[in-house]
C-alpha cells in the first residue's frame, strides 16, 4: 500500500465525529491484507451487523485493502497473510477522495476509500479482535472455494 499517503493533496483521516474536517494525523494502526481476503472480511463484518467495521482503504492497484484499527494493534498483530503497520504519530495521511474518473491509458489508480471515514456505516476504527476473526473466516472461505475447482 505504498501509494497511501503519497498523494500531494492528501488530508488526514477525520477524527471520530469530525468527518470532513482537517485535523492532525489521527492515532490508528493499519492492517493490510490481500484484496480478496479483505473484501470477504468486509462482507463478513457487515453481515455481523453494524457498526462492526471501520474505514477501509484500497491501494491504487487494488491488490490490498487496509483496515484502520486502534493504535497499539501493530505491537501484538501476528495474523499470517496480513501485516499491521504502526502509523500513529508518524503522520501517515489518507486521502478523503471524491469520485475520481478512470485514469487514462496505463496510469495507476490513486489509493482510495472502500469504506470512507464518517460515512454513517463505519466506526472510527475496526476492533482488531473482530477483524482477526473475520479475516480467519475469510481465509477459510477462500480456501474452501479454491479447493472446489
Amino acid at each position: 500500500m505504498s501509494e497511501i499517503g503519497a498523494q500531494s493533496a492528501a488530508r488526514p483521516a477525520p477524527a471520530p465525529g469530525t468527518a470532513g474536517t482537517e485535523s492532525a494525523a489521527e492515532a490508528w494502526d493499519l492492517v493490510t491484507v490481500p484484496v480478496r481476503q479483505g473484501l470477504e472480511a468486509v462482507d463478513i463484518l457487515r453481515r455481523a451487523g453494524a457498526p462492526a467495521v471501520g474505514p477501509v482503504v484500497h491501494d491504487g492497484t487494488c491488490d490490498t485493502l487496509g483496515f484502520l484499527v486502534p493504535p497499539g494493534t501493530a505491537a501484538g498483530w501476528d495474523m499470517p497473510g496480513s501485516a499491521c503497520t504502526r502509523t500513529s504519530g508518524r503522520g501517515l495521511r489518507l486521502p478523503e477522495l471524491p469520485e475520481l474518473p478512470e485514469p487514462a491509458g496505463g496510469a495507476p489508480r490513486p489509493a482510495g476509500w472502500l469504506l470512507p471515514p464518517g460515512d454513517g456505516d463505519t466506526d472510527p476504527v475496526t476492533d482488531p479482535v473482530v477483524l482477526r476473526r473475520a479475516l480467519g473466516e475469510a481465509a477459510r472461505l477462500i480456501e474452501a472455494a479454491d479447493g472446489c475447482r
